[in-house]
């Protein structure tokens, strides 16, 4: 594991200056940290971009061999090679040559969603599982490819119409990961002088930081106490074969 995809997205430093990212990349690191017992078989990775969490799914002992799948020449990952090249469309592997399917913050950059999905299910072996999350609190991004932001029903909708059961959805984190998750966004990108860019990273810093340590994340959701979350992760099934 390089140096790069450590601090960035597996031992994060909570400082000033990684305040824009530090949530949504800690907040998916639990995720995939928490369903380690989804991952088995050959595992592929969808969209898998450098990789973050290639070592931490091969090891485990359930898993026999992990791809990471993305487009051809993309310039957001620099050198970064994926294992296996497909077109955003078609998924260049068999049905059912895959037991697991992973696709971290991918959903959301695709325009049919559906069409994908049914890829998922084409691919995976009877009894096998999807891992995916969702950002929500997320400024646009890899424009003109930002496509959507998902809330836990329609998630949970589409991914089952798609065929997929014992659907669950969970959040990333809660309203005071949200409220932290603005904070970082606003200091980083809203328009303002250097210099009190500066200034308000340091100042507001301390504030962050209790956010984070604070948040609780939502068991359930409602229209209230538990209506504000950073993300979404979400675990399926394709049904064995009887």
């Amino acid at each position: 594991m390089n140096d790069r995809i450590r601090n960035e997205f597996i031992e994060v430093p909570m400082r000033p200056g990684t305040m824009f990212y530090y949530v949504p990349r800690t907040g998916i690191l639990r995720a995939v940290s928490e369903s380690a017992d989804v991952f088995h078989g050959v595992v592929l990775d969808v969209g898998c971009g450098f990789m973050p969490y290639r070592e931490i799914v091969e090891s485990n002992p359930k898993v026999t061999k992990y791809v990471g799948m993305d487009l051809e020449g993309s310039e957001l990952y620099g050198r970064v090679e994926p294992d296996l090249i497909w077109n955003g469309t078609t998924i260049p592997m068999p049905d059912g040559s895959v037991d697991c399917i992973m696709a971290t913050e991918f959903l959301e950059h695709h325009s049919d969603p559906a069409q994908v999905l049914a890829e998922f299910y084409r691919v995976l072996a009877p009894g096998g599982s999807l891992f995916a999350t969702v950002p929500f609190i997320w400024n646009l991004h890899e424009i003109p490819h930002d496509e959507y932001r998902y809330t836990p029903f329609s998630l949970s909708r589409i991914i089952g119409d798609a065929g997929f059961s014992a659907v669950t959805v969970r959040g990333l984190g809660g309203w005071n990961a949200s409220m932290a998750q603005m904070i970082g966004l606003w200091i980083t990108f809203a328009g303002m002088p250097p210099l009190v860019r500066t200034i308000l990273r340091i100042t507001l810093f301390p504030v962050f930081a209790a956010l984070v340590r604070t948040d609780r994340r939502p068991e359930s959701f409602d229209d209230k106490q538990n209506s504000m979350f950073t993300g979404l992760s979400v675990t399926a099934e394709k049904q064995p074969v009887i």
